[in-house]
């Protein structure tokens, strides 16, 4: 099951991917995980509609989270679907009860006009999978 999804989730990315000729990199094998330390995650944001803007604007995008878990919660990674999006991230451990947020600077020169759909891969420290998949979309129309 575990390997399925890991396996859609690389399809995904290949299939969303910003029209860069960069190679997905195939999934990795998840290392031995002390499931003492697995807590989980509540998203209050995991997709997002930023509506319209023009070409060549910058938008951030937010994702807000809450960790729902008894044990402290630890993003171990963040990647951007493609090179239109930069992604950053809480980096410190979230305890239980805190919120933190995953997000997203898009930069619309870097797509075609139109409607756009992206996604931004976070891996964390939680049960019953570590792999969320956020997405936000919206449209870019021609600049007036």
């Amino acid at each position: 099951m575990m390997r399925s999804f890991l396996i859609l989730i690389s399809a995904a990315k290949i299939f969303m991917s910003c029209g860069n000729n960069e190679q997905a990199a195939a999934p990795q094998q998840p290392a031995a995980v002390d499931s003492s330390k697995l807590t989980a995650v509540q998203w209050l944001d995991s997709t997002v509609n930023f509506g319209s803007i023009n070409m060549g604007e910058k938008i951030e995008v937010k994702f807000r989270f809450k960790n729902t878990g008894t044990q402290p919660l630890m993003i171990q990674s963040v990647k951007a679907g493609c090179g239109c999006t930069a992604p950053d991230y809480t980096k410190e451990a979230i305890p239980p009860g805190g919120e933190g947020e995953v997000t997203g600077a898009f930069d619309s020169n870097k797509v075609s006009e139109g409607e756009v759909r992206k996604t931004i891969s976070v891996v964390m420290n939680t049960k019953p999978y570590p792999d969320h998949i956020l997405v936000f979309s919206g449209t870019v129309r021609k600049a007036q």
